[in-house]
């Protein structure tokens, strides 16, 4: 019993998406270093940016637990089923909350603290509890705390915010709507049983697809934006061209199919993996 407790805290972090969130909060301190920085900087780093991400995750479940009730792809998580009270999951989150800006303000600087609580209260205060529920522009908006993550990584190092962390928030901004569009394509059904405006149920499928394709294209865009800056080689060109153009192929082809699903499912699948890899190129190809 007390193994699947903590199996259920644990699962109520999110802990695939953190996965991301590390990463791209390495590639902002890669970024900013030029190399892997010091060993203690970079572990208080990517271990308060990975708090503060399971805290807005677990405070999205408690503020989400009667819709996640409604969704065939939620109704099986912790609150929805009861396994965790919603009272122990509140002071979870912001325990975890608490302990993220405590450390990175501590052992970092105090910008990387404020830009963590920034996106945490954004998160939920902002997307999970009002746009979520009111607009499907709240994919759009709400891509700002996702996208946060390189940010804090690089004002960790820098003590400021450059232009260089400017390209980084972009892209993974940019990124969100097209990655989270498709999930909802071929979810749609479970988004319109819970009263979700989300785009392809507020806006239509056509539209959404359409919407998919412009986000792409900036994206792909703003991807390549670190070779001129001389942030990043030529081997890190090549590859966000060649990851890019599959990220474009496969949103064509979802504006191309009528039947969405199979080709929805595909870019999903598929966006998680390129922004991985994307700044996995980064990591490995950051001027100095």
């Amino acid at each position: 019993m007390k193994a699947q407790i903590l199996k259920d805290y644990y699962a109520m972090t999110k802990p695939e998406i953190n996965a991301l969130v590390i990463l791209t909060t390495l590639g902002g301190i890669w970024m900013a270093s030029s190399g892997p920085g010091p060993a203690g900087l970079v572990l208080a780093t990517l271990l308060g940016t990975a708090l503060a991400s399971a805290s807005a995750a677990v405070l999205n479940g408690y503020v989400d637990r009667d819709i996640d009730a409604l969704m065939s792809r939620t109704n099986r998580r912790p609150l929805p089923t009861g396994r965790i009270r919603p009272d122990h999951a509140l002071l979870f989150g912001i325990g975890l909350g608490v302990l993220s800006f405590v450390l990175l303000a501590w052992r970092v600087n105090l910008l990387s603290a404020v830009l963590a609580l920034g996106a945490i209260l954004f998160y939920v205060g902002v997307y999970t509890a009002w746009l979520k529920r009111s607009t499907p522009l709240c994919t759009v908006i709400g891509g700002v705390p996702g996208a946060v993550p390189p940010v804090i990584g690089w004002a960790a190092v820098t003590g400021d915010v450059g232009v260089v962390a400017v390209v980084l928030f972009a892209i993974l901004f940019l990124w969100q709507p097209p990655h989270f569009w498709a999930l909802t394509l071929y979810r749609k059904a479970d988004y319109a049983r819970a009263g979700i405006p989300i785009a392809s149920v507020a806006w239509g499928e056509t539209r959404t697809k359409r919407q998919i394709l412009i986000y792409t294209s900036t994206l792909i865009l703003a991807t390549l934006l670190l070779y001129p800056l001389r942030a990043a080689g030529l081997l890190y060109l090549v590859s966000a061209a060649v990851l890019g153009l599959i990220f474009l192929g496969l949103s064509i082809a979802v504006l191309r199919k009528t039947e969405s699903g199979l080709p929805a499912r595909r870019l999903f699948a598929y966006s998680i993996p390129y922004m991985g890899l994307l700044f996995l190129a980064m990591i490995l190809d950051s001027n100095p």
